[in-house]
């Protein structure tokens, strides 16, 4: 077999050892246009997963470079006058050119054939059987090809720079510094004696404030040593073509073109922030090995490669992109408390826990329980999701909420027996608040013919023999959430055909603009003022029932592309006059309602909004928008946003993903600076007490995990070890038991992790703690 590999990184290196190693007849060439003395950068950083993944691909090669690296197990973040230092991580630090000194090494000693200084392109090896694009992160070859390869490509807004230090390091390192000019970060670590990286980085405004813009290398290392004088400890910044650049993300539709692949950066980026550059490519190089391995010709297994290695590179990139977000956003959490702060940057990326950090550092998880536990006037001994919260005259007890789920079971409106088990039944589960399926306040603004509403008196008696069983079950609350399906309207049953018309007995529908949700659907009339008067009163009408029934909580449904929210996306509104173009005209009509649900509602009892934050779709609502949407409906007195996203139009593309609609609850409730609760493939009481402790939602809705566990949240309770959660007393027996067994099963779950935890990749002596 004859392979080329253009481009001599980390990569093409790893990959050309595998094969040359288990193909000893294999002619395998590594062209490399740079000299192998040529040095870009300074170090490199794995993890101990990392370090297992080339301890069992290829254990020469992982003996060469644990022989050769620094070993740390923490994490140190100085944030705000405060320092917070976190164990349990492990990474080691290389040098980049010790690293690919070590893998050019073992790759000649296999019999590879190197070549540097040399430009290469596929054609210049017609006789090979497979070539490898490794040309790094501005591929050439991507380029020429992206016809066949699909690449997008886009440049983040943040600038960054990376150089170095002779100031050692005993632990991963960020340092945040707030000057006149804003905020800069240093991601810093060790990674031989005497040599640390340091990856400069700041926002685009700080950046031209700071006259960084107009500086050469040399002058920003000086400025920077200005910056972080305290920090440097009388070390200098060393460069190292250390430009300010922007990072590119880069995604490809394709990896394979016939006998050419991609491979490393040239494929894929991921952001420093997480270290995963080097790792990426390292572990393409695995996975591009093992494609072989498994069998087959050039085609099957470039086939194969890039099957099984997409969804992992992928993961990786969300991660690093959802990483990245936090540093771009880092003046949203400067005002936390710095305990606080520091657990929203260890859980950035969704990687890192509550219950990881609990394990590994469990005095930093103690501390930020109990400044948690101070902010919410709780007991310290709770994690968040138990602590309580107050919204005008209703107290919670927790932070969990059942989300609004449509059950398509009521007859005319009418909630019955049905209605009166499931929400009896999750009341008895222990959740601070539950909320009601959207309400709909007549008959022509039900979704389907089996919604639930509120507009007669049947139907207030009904809902109110709920709210009687709810309240005896304990403490809990109940929200009722009113909407208007608006051109979703007149649909089938959610199991007959989500979405889709009825084919007989549907009823007239409105909108803000006469848009069919479908092609096939109903195409709605656009409102008049009339009609925007008379929906209003429905609303006011419903909100009164809802009062009388003993409802704690209001919600109004502008989320979802029913009614409301159809005034509020660009893409589903197209009017002319004063309710249609800019936001603050779209938000108009939502606004004028929820101003007279406010003055209908009792003063005391809070009332939220839900919003679809993104449309996910071109052309939808922005983030400006929507914090604009937001800050209007909390001046009008609006004292929750529920965050939501999507369903707005029926070609949306959703990403969906643990926790997917977090980052927009984060977003508003810094920015907007009101109470969220968020929502969307939360599935874990782990899930919920990170997103709480991070500070990126005040309360935490969970939809599927209780249609099948209504006793979720006293589960929760049972392996948080929290004992005073509400319960039924006829179910008194059940909560003793489960309490005495989940401290068992607790225990039994610790030891799991921590035997199925990477192991530890430390040298025999350990790096020496910095200077204080």
């Amino acid at each position: 077999m004859r392979i080329a590999i253009i481009g001599g990184g980390p990569a093409g290196l790893y990959f050309a050892i595998l094969m040359q190693r288990d193909h000893l007849g294999a002619r395998i060439t590594v062209v490399e246009r740079n000299r192998p003395e040529d040095s870009f950068g300074f170090g490199v950083v794995f993890s101990d997963a990392t370090l297992d993944a080339f301890a069992a691909a290829d254990p020469p090669s992982y003996r060469a470079i644990t022989d050769s690296f620094a070993y740390w197990d923490d994490v140190e973040i100085h944030a705000r006058g405060a320092v917070h230092r976190i164990g349990g991580n492990g990474f080691c630090g290389s040098a980049r050119t010790t690293l690919l000194r070590l893998l050019q090494d073992r790759a000649r000693g296999l019999g590879v054939e190197l070549r540097f200084g040399v430009e290469a392109r596929p054609e210049d090896f017609p006789e090979a059987d497979l070539v490898v694009a490794a040309d790094g992160i501005n591929s050439p070859i991507r380029h020429r090809f992206a016809a066949d390869f699909r690449p997008e490509t886009g440049l983040r807004p943040n600038r960054f720079a990376w150089m170095g230090s002779t100031r050692p390091f005993d632990a991963f390192t960020f340092f945040f510094k707030e000057r006149p000019e804003g905020i800069f970060i240093a991601h810093c670590y060790q990674y031989a004696p005497g040599a640390s990286t340091w990856v400069l980085e700041t926002d685009p405004e700080t950046f031209a404030r700071a006259g960084l813009d107009s500086m050469d290398e040399a002058a920003s290392a000086r400025f920077l040593e200005g910056v972080f004088a305290e920090e440097l400890q009388g070390h200098r910044l060393l460069t190292n073509r250390s430009h300010w650049r922007q990072f590119p993300q880069i995604r490809c539709g394709r990896w394979v073109r016939g006998n050419l692949v991609l491979l490393g950066d040239a494929k894929a980026s991921a952001h420093f922030s997480i270290g995963s550059g080097t790792k990426l490519a390292m572990e393409d190089a695995i996975a591009l090995h093992r494609a072989f391995r498994d069998g087959g010709g050039v085609a099957e297994s470039l086939a194969r490669f890039e099957a099984e290695r997409r969804e992992e590179v992928e993961k990786t990139q969300h991660a690093a992109d959802v990483s990245l977000v936090w540093f771009e956003h880092v003046r949203r959490f400067w005002r936390m408390q710095p305990v606080r702060f520091a657990f929203g940057l260890m859980t950035r990326s969704k990687a890192i826990t509550w219950d990881n950090l609990a394990l590994r550092a469990p005095d930093f998880v103690a501390e930020t329980q109990a400044a948690f536990a101070a902010e919410a006037g709780g007991d310290p001994a709770k994690p968040p999701m138990f602590q309580p919260l107050r919204l005008r005259g209703m107290e919670l007890a927790n932070r969990v909420v059942v989300s609004p789920m449509c059950m398509y079971s009521a007859e005319e409106g009418l909630p019955g027996d049905f209605h009166l088990m499931h929400y009896g039944a999750r009341a008895a589960g222990g959740a601070g608040l539950i909320f009601t399926e959207m309400t709909c306040v007549s008959p022509t603004a039900r979704i389907t013919p089996g919604c639930a509403g509120l507009w007669n008196d049947a139907q207030e008696v009904a809902w109110a023999r709920i709210l009687r069983l709810v309240h005896a079950q304990g403490p809990v609350r109940m929200a009722l959430q009113l909407g208007h399906a608006g051109r979703k309207g007149a649909t089938r049953l959610m199991w007959e055909g989500m979405d889709r018309p009825l084919a007989e007995g549907a009823w007239p529908i409105l909108s803000a603009s006469p848009l069919p949700y479908y092609p096939d659907s109903q195409v709605p009339r656009e409102m008049s003022r009339a009609d925007m008067d008379a929906v209003i009163a429905d609303f006011v009408a419903a909100a009164r029932r809802g009062a009388r029934a003993g409802f704690d909580m209001l919600e109004l449904h502008c989320a979802h592309g029913y009614l409301l929210a159809s005034f509020l996306s660009p893409l589903t509104n197209r009017r002319r006059d004063e309710y249609g173009g800019p936001v603050e005209n779209r938000l108009r009509f939502p606004l004028e309602l929820f101003r007279a649900l406010r003055e209908a509602w009792p003063a005391d009892r809070p009332l939220s909004v839900r919003l679809s934050a993104t449309d996910w779709a071109d052309g939808g609502i922005t983030d400006a928008d929507t914090l604009a949407i937001a800050r209007a409906f909390a001046a009008a007195g609006c004292d929750l946003i529920d965050v939501s996203t999507g369903q707005t139009v029926q070609d949306a593309a959703p990403v969906y993903g643990r926790m997917f609609q977090v980052p927009w609850s984060d977003m508003i409730r810094q920015e907007a600076g009101i109470a969220t609760m968020c929502v969307g493939n939360i599935t874990s009481a782990d899930q919920v007490n990170t997103i709480l402790a991070a500070g990126r939602a005040d309360l935490v809705a969970l939809a599927r995990p209780h249609l099948t566990d209504p006793a979720f949240t006293l589960r929760a309770a049972a392996q948080c070890g929290v004992a005073d959660i509400a319960c039924p007393v006829q179910y008194g027996w059940g909560k003793d038991a489960l309490l005495r067994n989940a401290a068992k099963e607790q225990e039994e779950l610790r030891e799991l992790r921590l035997k199925a935890r990477p192991r530890r990749h430390a040298p025999l002596s350990p790096l020496p703690r910095a200077a204080e």
